[in-house]
């Protein structure tokens, strides 16, 4: 039940950022594009709590999921404070 609801989580932010990306090649919102970027990374994380506790129970990614969701929000913030004024 576990894995399932980590992909799930894997694939909502998958489509989160496939929507985001795809409204900013539409309408060239710059805020769009860095919350599609936020989304992404999200993505890769999810995919690692994946890799990690179903795939790879030995191997402690814990810090590789920290660190790509750290660069998701940096990303986020980024375009919060430059793309906003």
């Amino acid at each position: 039940m576990a894995a399932l609801i980590y992909t799930l989580c894997a694939l909502t932010c998958a489509t989160c950022a496939w929507l985001l990306l795809r409204g900013h090649r539409r309408t060239r919102f710059r805020l769009l594009f860095w919350a599609g970027l936020c989304f992404a990374m999200l993505t890769v994380s999810n995919a690692l709590v994946v890799a990690d506790r179903i795939f790879l129970p030995d191997v402690s990614l814990a810090t590789w999921r920290l660190a790509t969701t750290l660069m998701a929000l940096g990303l986020l913030l980024y375009g919060l404070i430059w793309e906003g004024e």
